[in-house]
């Protein structure tokens, strides 16, 4: 049986809780509730969280479907270096990031969704996963005069013998009926 790749799971948790997050804390700052300020942050919380789980990461096995321009975030991820590729930073990172969000009702989903993301990241890491990104194969170009294209087959396709291929005539062609039709004449 396969081994789960725990780091997956979190990261599209983590995506999603970005999301209620910036939802929870829209609805607050728009609304004017008591704590508004707590609101703003789970703003910025939520889109910081977004812009570093929006690339997925490479598995070890089989293939990752990239999200629609994930290249553009790769890149700012991979600048930050160890600090995104190690899992225990991002749980932790979660996990204080979720905090000031349980402060205000419109946002407490938002952290606990977070905390989620932030326990899964704990379980990937400790079974040794680590963020790598999605590098693309360059597509290889058919070369021309490489031998690449070739020629098309000189043989016609075998076909059945021509007394095979007649079509047979309509009273032939026919089935026939098992039941026995009696005709009655008029």
């Amino acid at each position: 049986m396969g081994r789960i790749e725990w780091a997956m799971w979190a990261n599209e948790q983590a995506l999603a809780s970005g999301l209620i997050l910036v939802t929870g804390g829209i609805v607050a700052v728009a609304a004017q509730f008591k704590g508004w300020p707590f609101a703003a942050y789970s703003i910025a919380a939520g889109v910081f969280v977004c812009l570093l789980e929006y690339p997925r990461g490479k598995r070890k096995k089989g293939s990752t479907m990239e999200r629609c321009g994930q290249k553009y975030f790769t890149a700012v991820v991979k600048v930050f270096g160890p600090v995104t590729r190690n899992y225990y930073v991002r749980a932790i990172l979660h996990a204080a990031l979720a905090v000031p969000a349980g402060f205000l009702l419109s946002t407490i989903l938002g952290m606990a969704c977070l905390g989620i993301a932030s326990a899964i990241y704990l379980l990937a890491a400790i079974r040794g996963e680590e963020w790598n990104p999605i590098e693309q194969k360059p597509q290889e170009r058919p070369q021309v005069g490489g031998g690449t294209i070739k020629q098309p087959p000189t043989m016609p396709p075998p076909r059945p013998p021509v007394e095979t291929r007649k079509k047979q005539p309509a009273e032939v062609a026919g089935q026939e009926n098992p039941v026995p039709v009696a005709v009655e004449a008029e």
